[in-house]
C-alpha cells in the first residue's frame, strides 16, 4: 500500500477526493500543463481553491514525488521533475491509445479543405504585398498616446460594447467624411479584428449554402475562401482596366452579395469609373443583394486625392464598406472596421459579441488620440509621399532592368504593382518563384488569385504581384536587378 492509498483509505478511500486530486495533477503533468521545472501551488493554495483538506493535498504531492513527478523538500515549493521520465507518462502495460478520428461539421470541413497561401520565412529581399517597413511606423506618437491611456485612471476594467469605443467610432466618422468623401452615423460603424474579420462575418450572417456570391476575377483570394466556406456558390466576374465588367452581372436572384475593390481593385489596380458603380449600385438594389466594398488601400493613390468610396454614392443602404488600418499603420495591429447599413447593425453587434466580445480596447484608445489629435492624417500623408517615392523606384528599376516587353498595371494608387512577363507563360509562375527564393527574393504569382487554374493551354503571360511597401529605395533596385536574371534564365529555357 502506498503512502497515497493510505491516506485515501482514512479519508476518502480509492474513489474519492483524494484519488482524484492525484490523478488530476498526474494528467496536468503528462499533458503539459504544468511544464518540467513548474512550480504548483502550495499545499494550502490548493486545498483551497479544490475543497478538500490540506492532508489530501499534500499526500497526492508526496505520491507524485514519489513516482519521481515532482521534486519535493522542506519549506520549499513542490515543482515538477526535470526532466520528466518519458517513460512515467504512460500507464504500464497499455499502448497510447490512437488519436480519434475528427467529426467536423460541414462549415469545419469546408475550411479543412481550403486552398490557403501560409505565411513563410522571409527572403533578404521580400516584394511580399501587405508588408510594410516597420521604421515606418509612428512609433513615437503611438508610445505617447499609449502611456497617456495607460495611465488614465478607470473605474473599473470590464468589458465594453461590442461595437467598439465610442471615441475611436466618432474619431472615425470624422475621418472618413474628410478623407472619403463617406457620411454616415456613429452608430454604423462597428470596429473588428481587421479587415479579414469584417470578410468573415458578413460570410457567416449573409450567406446560406447554396446561396451564390460574385467576386472580382482575379481577385483577393482570403475573401473568396470566406465566401466559400459557408457553402455558398462563386460566381467569378472578369475585371479589367476599369475594374469590374459590371455588364457580366449575373441576372440570378439567388446572388445574396458581391464583393468588389472598387478604388483600386485587387490585385490589378483598376478605378471603377462612376458608370460602373451606378450599374453595381442599380444591379444591387435590382437583386436586393449585399455589396461588400473593400477599401483595403484606398488612402494611397498618387497625383491626386483619393476616390471617394462607393459607399459615398449609395442611396439604398446596400453597401456594406469594411475599412482597415493595416495598410497605414500596420497589419500586426489587428484593427479594423465595417460602416454598415442601419438595418444589419444589431446582428452585427450580436455576431461580433458572439466571436470575441469586441476589439482590444486600449489600443481602439490610442488610435482614436492619435486621429482627434491629427497625428494619423499626418502620418498617412507621410507615409503616401514615402511609398510614392518607393514606386518611381521599383517602375524606374522595371524601364532599366526587365525585357521591354514587361508590362507594369495598377501603379497610379495602392502599395503594389502586377508586373506581366510576356516572355514566360503563366505556367512557369511557380519555376519563376522558386529559382528567384533559391538567389534570396521574394516574388509572389498572380495565377493562384484566379478562379480557375492555368490549364497547360491557358495563354496568359506569367505574371507577379509585387508589394514594395516594406523595402528601401536600395533593395528595390537591386531586387529588380535579381529578378531580371532569373527571368533571363527562365526565358531561355520556356518553350516556344
Amino acid at each position: 500500500m502506498s503512502q497515497f492509498d493510505a491516506v485515501s483509505s482514512t479519508g476518502a478511500g480509492p474513489t474519492g477526493a483524494g484519488r482524484r486530486l492525484y490523478a488530476w495533477l498526474r494528467a496536468q503533468i503528462v499533458d503539459g500543463a504544468f511544464v518540467p521545472g513548474a512550480r504548483l501551488p502550495s499545499t494550502r493554495a490548493l486545498a483551497i481553491e479544490q475543497g478538500v483538506s490540506r492532508t489530501t493535498v499534500t499526500a497526492a504531492y508526496e505520491q507524485l514525488a514519489a513516482e519521481g513527478f515532482l521534486v519535493t523538500a522542506a519549506g520549499r515549493a513542490a515543482r515538477v521533475a526535470v526532466p520528466l521520465a518519458q517513460a512515467a507518462s504512460l500507464p504500464r502495460g497499455r499502448a497510447q491509445p490512437a488519436s480519434p478520428e475528427a467529426v467536423l461539421s460541414d462549415f469545419g470541413r469546408r475550411v479543412a479543405m481550403a486552398d490557403l497561401q501560409r505565411p513563410v520565412s522571409a527572403p533578404a529581399i521580400d516584394f511580399r504585398y501587405g508588408a510594410l517597413a516597420s521604421r515606418d511606423f509612428p512609433a513615437l506618437a503611438w508610445r505617447r498616446a499609449y502611456l497617456a491611456e495607460l495611465l488614465r485612471q478607470q473605474d473599473s476594467l470590464c468589458y465594453i460594447a461590442p461595437e467598439g469605443d465610442a471615441a475611436l467610432r466618432h474619431a472615425i466618422q470624422g475621418y472618413l467624411r474628410r478623407a472619403r468623401g463617406l457620411a454616415c452615423d456613429v452608430e454604423q460603424i462597428m470596429m473588428v479584428h481587421g479587415s479579414q474579420q469584417a470578410i468573415d462575418l458578413c460570410a457567416r450572417l449573409l450567406l446560406n449554402p447554396g446561396d451564390k456570391f460574385v467576386f472580382e476575377d482575379p481577385g483577393y483570394l482570403m475573401a473568396r475562401r470566406c465566401f466559400e466556406a459557408t457553402g455558398a456558390k462563386p460566381l467569378a466576374i472578369p475585371v479589367d482596366e476599369h475594374g469590374l465588367d459590371t455588364a457580366r452581372l449575373p441576372m440570378d436572384d439567388r446572388v445574396r452579395l458581391a464583393y468588389v475593390t472598387p478604388s483600386h481593385q485587387f490585385p490589378l489596380g483598376g478605378v471603377l469609373p462612376v458608370g460602373r458603380r451606378m450599374e453595381l449600385l442599380q444591379w444591387a438594389q435590382q437583386h436586393q443583394a449585399w455589396l461588400i466594398e473593400d477599401d483595403y488601400d484606398g488612402e494611397f493613390r498618387y497625383g491626386q486625392r483619393p476616390i471617394d468610396a462607393l459607399h459615398a454614392m449609395d442611396p439604398d443602404g446596400r453597401v456594406i464598406y469594411v475599412g482597415t488600418f493595416s495598410k497605414a499603420l500596420s497589419p500586426q495591429l489587428r484593427l479594423g472596421y465595417l460602416v454598415l447599413p442601419a438595418e444589419l447593425v444589431h446582428v452585427f453587434r450580436q455576431a461580433k459579441q458572439l466571436v470575441d466580445r469586441h476589439a482590444p480596447v486600449l489600443e481602439q484608445r490610442v488610435l482614436a488620440s492619435l486621429i482627434e489629435s491629427g497625428a494619423y492624417e499626418r502620418h498617412v500623408r507621410r507615409m503616401r509621399r514615402a511609398n510614392e517615392r518607393r514606386r518611381s523606384a521599383l517602375l524606374d528599376a522595371v524601364g532599366t532592368c526587365l525585357p521591354p516587353d514587361v508590362q507594369v498595371v495598377g501603379t497610379a494608387a495602392g502599395l503594389h504593382v502586377v508586373l506581366w512577363l510576356p516572355s514566360l507563360r503563366c505556367q512557369d509562375e511557380a519555376a519563376l518563384v522558386a529559382a528567384a527564393r533559391d538567389k534570396g527574393l521574394g516574388v509572389y504569382p498572380v495565377s493562384p488569385l484566379y478562379a480557375a487554374r492555368a490549364s497547360p493551354k491557358a495563354s496568359r503571360p506569367a505574371g507577379l504581384i509585387m508589394g514594395y511597401a516594406s523595402l528601401d529605395l536600395n533593395a528595390i533596385g537591386e531586387g529588380v536587378r535579381v529578378l531580371a536574371a532569373v527571368i533571363a534564365s527562365l526565358a531561355v529555357l520556356a518553350p516556344q
